[in-house]
């Protein structure tokens, strides 16, 4: 571990509030992280306060007024930059990633790839902030629309995805001109840490303005300064959606943005015409990976009646056959939920899934002994369910999988849409027809809808994010950039007359 930190130039004690490449003297509490996969303490952090908060924000709208006259191909070139070192620090970032969030190492590297890839996508994007023209119905006057940059971005990320998130925020917002306060989660401080000194050294090299990236470690408490400072005009939310909607109302209140990525309650619909070796692997990677702690696990699972006693028997087969152990081990397929208050969270949603009628298909529980030593490992379960049944309405994270039947495909829709949210949904089908049902306006009524892939895992090409309860942002791919930007008409008259709009007149 110690070799790790040394690599990613952090140290046991850390401040958690910076500028860029100046950490403050933070004023707040110590916050200790603690790695799940074997209960040790990794490292201790300064939280910050709201003076340090102050200092941070202050750094922030003054990076922004130069920042925003750079060209953009400039500041495409500063993300190329970052998009280099972090090329370079792959490995122990990766690392640090699966050993302070407890996912996979082939996921925390694949993580880090995350984040060289929309370091990439925004370099091009930094050469197609792309505006429109129109015809006036004035004579002599001309119509176009470009985009501007919007100030200073919030962005507050989860413990599951540490460093991916950030960076879907970050880099758009940079190669669009923006200056950004990032509030990482505070069960993953040090990744959070690594990202900032990474940055800070090319920012150095670079010659960026101070206050251009902006890191402010803390509770619930700086959510909630970000979500009330009106020199914020946009904050970007990833997490529960009861903290999504607190955000939302906080912004809202002082009419500013919010782009927000909540709460997923994933479905794979399985049709009659399934192939059901694809499903199997689409399935269990979808419902244990990350040890469910995705916001696009697959949590609910809808079989078609004539393949249900098959597909079943399939998946306790392939259960029996997971590995359950240090994420940092590639023999292991399942590591350990984040803590212990996730732990509580999976064996109570378990208990209450049974109560309401729930039958266990595969048995979950918590592991213990050598190996699992910090109480954080528990065993993947499946539960057959009533599709209505209230704990299935709710997102669990953890590896739970709830199961259903269906007659027909209508069927399964309605079911899978009935959840309040609507992140992402998958069909198994080798039936052209069914899969154009599932992916019309009355079929899937999530963000992402897949056809023969499983509701896990995106690329950096599309735009992410959902509907409903998942609160209808977009992070990412596409054209999600014009979130970080705000669009401008304009109307230039190049004669020596003033016509008016709709033909109206007026003489002095």
């Amino acid at each position: 571990m110690n070799s790790i930190l040394k690599a990613l130039e952090l140290q046991s004690l850390e401040s958690g509030a910076s500028t860029g490449r100046r950490f403050l003297k933070a004023g707040g509490t110590l916050l200790e992280s603690y790695s799940p996969v074997d209960g040790a303490l990794m490292g201790s952090v300064t939280q910050a306060g709201q003076a340090d908060y102050e200092q941070v924000m202050a750094a922030a709208v003054t990076a922004f007024q130069e920042w925003r006259n750079v060209p953009a191909p400039r500041r495409g070139e500063f993300v190329r930059l970052l998009g280099e070192e972090f090329r370079r620090l792959k490995e122990p970032l990766g690392q640090l990633v699966s050993y302070e969030m407890g996912k996979s190492l082939q996921e925390g590297l694949g993580e880090v790839q995350e984040i060289i890839d929309i370091c990439d996508f925004a370099v091009g994007l930094s050469r197609q902030l792309y505006g429109l023209t129109m015809h006036s119905e004035r004579p002599g006057h001309r119509m176009y629309e470009q985009w501007h940059p919007l100030g200073v971005v919030g962005v507050i990320s989860a413990f599951n995805f540490p460093v991916a998130v950030w960076s879907w925020n970050a880099m758009l917002a940079w190669v669009c001109g923006n200056a950004c306060v990032w509030k990482p989660s505070e069960k993953t401080p040090l990744t959070a840490l690594a990202c900032q000194k990474i940055t800070a050294r090319v920012m150095e090299s670079f010659g960026a303005t101070e206050g251009l990236s902006g890191l402010v470690i803390g509770g619930a408490q700086v959510g909630e300064w970000l979500s009330h400072d009106s020199r914020i005009p946009l904050v970007s939310a990833t997490g529960s959606t009861r903290m999504g909607k607190a955000v939302a109302t906080a912004v809202a209140g002082r009419l500013g943005r919010s782009l927000l990525e909540l709460g997923g309650n994933n479905a794979i619909i399985v049709s009659s015409e399934a192939d059901l070796k694809l499903v199997t692997v689409g399935v269990v990677f979808g419902a244990v990976g990350t040890a469910g702690q995705r916001c696009t696990t697959t949590r609910r699972l809808i079989v078609h009646e004539s393949v249900y006693a098959d597909l079943t028997r399939i998946l306790v087969s392939a259960y029996a056959q997971l590995r359950i152990g240090d994420p940092l081990d590639s023999n292991n397929h399942v590591g350990p939920l984040i803590d212990q208050q996730a732990v509580q969270a999976y064996t109570q949603a378990i208990k209450k899934a049974q109560e309401q009628g729930g039958s266990v298909l595969v048995e979950g529980g918590v592991l213990s002994g050598s190996g699992f030593e910090s109480g954080c490992y528990v065993k993947p379960c499946v539960i057959e369910i009533a599709a209505d049944a209230p704990m299935v309405m709710h997102e669990t994270f953890a590896p739970i999988l709830y199961v259903h039947s269906c007659r027909d495909l209508n069927q399964a829709i309605q079911i899978q849409n009935s959840v309040p949210q609507g992140l992402s949904s998958a069909l198994f089908t080798r039936n052209l027809l069914e899969a154009e049902q599932f992916l019309s306006a009355s079929g899937s009524d999530c963000g992402i809808a897949n056809i023969n892939i499983g509701t896990s895992g995106a690329e950096i090409g599309g735009a992410f994010g959902g509907e409903k309860e998942t609160g209808g942002g977009r992070e990412s791919g596409s054209d999600s950039w014009k979130a970080y930007m705000r669009r401008q008409t304009n109307t230039i008259n190049y004669t020596d007359r003033l016509p008016l709009a709709q033909g109206i007149r007026f003489e002095i």
